[in-house]
């Protein structure tokens, strides 16, 4: 086949893809089952009315050529792509979910895509020292090469994206990839399109509706390994996107905060029904490691962007030092109280072990040798 000719069909097929996921009655569920069926959009949509029949029904609304069409100029003259499940760069871990959007609309560096990705999410009427809190841990967790992912509302959403802009943030938006919202983050979600990746799954020109909002959500806990909540009150839209990562195996974390303060309450009662407490980025790392596959050291290889450096220094190696004694203790008790990075800790404890100097035993837990 040749490319004008490649390209055309694969034209073709965008346009049927669209169509399909624009009619009438048709979710991703459905949209997923039809393509596993016929194979392709266009067979699909050819396949609809005789379903609909089958089904003691008329046939639902196809979506407009003409409509598609336009989306389609829209998306282009916005510098934006398409991203179809199933294909080239749509996310692995968001594929995995049984109503993945059928089809995202991206701006930005998609090449972050292929990074282990965690969601912080939080208060849009957040604290200051909670938001202070997600910016560092933003930053934190970039410098380890994770891809931060939130949805660009006010308060934690915002400070989750500032403190990850120069590593890596993916924001989420419930609007079409258009439209600013909030507003006041307009220019934060045009900084994202620039130097991160901004997601929507609404066609351009669409306004953020309330029922739009659950909707990104589930693409935020989709696309991460874990979601952290910072602070949330119990009836949240943070809690939803907790819910939603815990149906989808993901790991659930949160911050503990004071009894006292209404912001906090989500999040503790997030601890007592068994999500992990956090307090630092090596706790986050630590808490998605049996899912992510020890992926940060994966990813000192294989990131688009700058290697990440895991030799530690003599002021990391007298921290684990001091944290280590004649009594085993586990490396996740080294690593949440050192405050350290979980490769800079397993490479203290290499070198240490290496050097004849500790003993590991049972159950993950290390001590050193007099």
């Amino acid at each position: 086949m040749s490319e004008r000719a490649a390209a055309t069909q694969s034209d073709e097929d965008r346009l049927a893809r669209l169509r399909l996921i624009r009619s009438a009655n048709i979710g991703p569920v459905t949209y997923a089952q039809l393509i596993a069926r016929f194979g392709t959009a266009q067979a699909a949509l050819d396949a609809i009315p005789q379903l609909a029949a089958r089904g003691g029904g008329r046939a639902p609304r196809i979506a407009d050529i003409a409509r598609v069409a336009e989306e389609i100029c829209a998306v282009d003259r916005l510098g934006a792509r398409y991203l179809f499940r199933g294909q080239g760069l749509y996310p692995r871990l968001l594929n995995e979910l049984e109503d993945a959007p059928p089809a995202l609309i991206v701006r930005g560096n998609t090449a972050l895509l292929e990074r282990p990705a965690i969601a912080i999410v939080g208060a849009r009427n957040a604290s200051a020292a909670a938001c202070r809190f997600a910016r560092q841990l933003a930053q934190a967790l970039g410098a380890e090469g994770v891809l931060v992912v939130s949805g660009l509302a006010r308060g934690i959403d915002t400070s989750a994206h500032v403190g990850s802009l120069g590593t890596g943030t993916a924001g989420v938006i419930a609007s079409g990839i258009d439209i600013a919202f909030p507003p006041e983050n307009a220019r934060l979600q045009e900084q994202i399109a620039q130097d991160g990746l901004l997601i929507a799954e609404q066609p351009p020109g669409r306004e953020p509706l309330a029922r739009h909002f659950p909707s990104r959500n589930r693409i935020i806990a989709g696309l991460a390994l874990g979601t952290v909540v910072v602070e949330a009150a119990p009836r949240s839209g943070s809690l939803i996107t907790a819910r939603l990562a815990n149906e989808a195996g993901r790991e659930v974390m949160a911050v503990p905060g004071s009894p006292l303060d209404p912001r906090a309450q989500g999040c503790n009662l997030l601890i007592r029904d068994g999500a992990t407490l956090i307090q630092s980025a090596a706790d986050v790392i630590e808490a998605v490691r049996p899912i992510g596959g020890g992926f940060v050291a994966q990813g000192a290889r294989d990131y688009d962007g700058p290697p990440v450096d895991y030799d530690a220094g003599e002021g990391e190696r007298r921290i684990v030092l001091r944290l280590l004694g004649a009594a085993p203790v586990s490396v996740d008790e080294i690593i949440r109280q050192s405050e350290l990075a979980p490769a800079i800790v397993q490479t203290v404890l290499l070198e240490l072990e290496l050097a004849g100097r500790l003993e590991r035993h049972a159950g993950g837990r290390v001590s050193i040798i007099a």
